[in-house]
């Protein structure tokens, strides 16, 4: 039985025009000025309205080559449900304005039978944008090819259980058909967001900001997830999909397929001046197989 997660965010967060949405994927892509790579097997990417981040996040999505890929998992943080676990979505169809990606059912009754993860209802998949943000451009890179999703809602999840989902995902990371996308914005600055870490050395309030998240982005790029568990600890940087990144950071890891991540594109919503400004910072980054 059908099973369908409506694209509840079209029409708001992007449009809901099937043209004017791949006519605009399409430019971004372009304008990236990056070529398709079959060496990549992974992005990460920002999750905000397209008005916002619809251009830092094409960097990451432009690198990938559709050719041999038939799975994608969609690690995604929870914006508005509480759990100390990771979702499995209950749809069976995702939904977006281009076309629709079916759900690899038979994978997510795999990891249902580890008895590690919960199923959010479709009330929790549907409120939820940051899987859905990736969507579009998953849909519009995968023109014509068949590829099914596997959508994993990362919880409030402890270090020890980034590392235990680390390892139940890290054998789905040696096929090379397998890719995995990457929800999280970067720093969210400013009063409502409860976080105005400022350096002054750094210049203005964006400068500190950037350099704060340049730190993060090279720890990254270590691969290593204790140096990323301890700048967190250290910083308290608000990166939403932090412990998405850290569970992928674990699965590169323990992987037998050696990875290498690059950040591609920084960009911020607003150039914080003073201490009344708020923004929120999108990375975009991608995954290669390490020659």
């Amino acid at each position: 039985m059908e099973n369908v997660r409506r694209a509840s965010h079209a029409g708001s967060w992007y449009s809901r025009n099937s043209k004017k949405l791949a006519e605009e994927l399409d430019g971004w892509l372009r304008a990236s000025g990056l070529s398709k790579s079959p060496d990549v097997r992974g992005v990460i990417a920002p999750h905000a309205g397209y008005s916002y981040s619809g251009r830092a996040a094409a960097y990451a999505f432009a690198n990938i080559d559709p050719t041999n890929i038939s799975r994608i998992f969609l690690l995604g943080p929870s914006h508005h449900y509480y759990t100390k676990k990771c979702a499995l979505s209950t749809a069976t169809i995702y939904q977006t304005p281009l076309s629709d990606l079916p759900i690899d059912v038979e994978v997510i009754e795999e990891l249902k039978a580890t008895g590690k993860f919960e199923l959010m209802d479709m009330l929790v998949d549907e409120a939820e944008h940051s899987m859905e943000m990736h969507l579009p451009y998953l849909a519009k890179v995968f023109e014509g090819h068949l590829v099914k999703v596997v959508p994993i809602l990362v919880g409030a999840v402890s270090a020890q259980s980034e590392a235990m989902y680390g390892r139940l995902l890290a054998k789905y990371m040696d096929d090379p058909t397998n890719f995995f996308s990457v929800s999280s914005d970067f720093c969210h600055w400013g009063s409502r967001f409860s976080y105005m870490h400022y350096d002054k050395k750094h210049g203005a309030i964006y400068e500190s900001i950037e350099a704060l998240d340049h730190m993060g982005m090279d720890v990254i790029e270590t691969g290593d997830p204790e140096a990323f568990r301890m700048y967190l600890q250290e910083y308290n940087n608000i990166i939403c999909g932090r412990h998405s990144i850290s569970i992928y950071l674990h699965m590169l890891k323990l992987s037998s397929t050696k990875m290498k991540i690059k950040f591609l594109q920084y960009e911020q919503s607003n150039r914080c001046q003073t201490m009344r400004d708020s923004s929120v910072s999108y990375a975009s980054a991608a995954a290669k197989v390490d020659a």
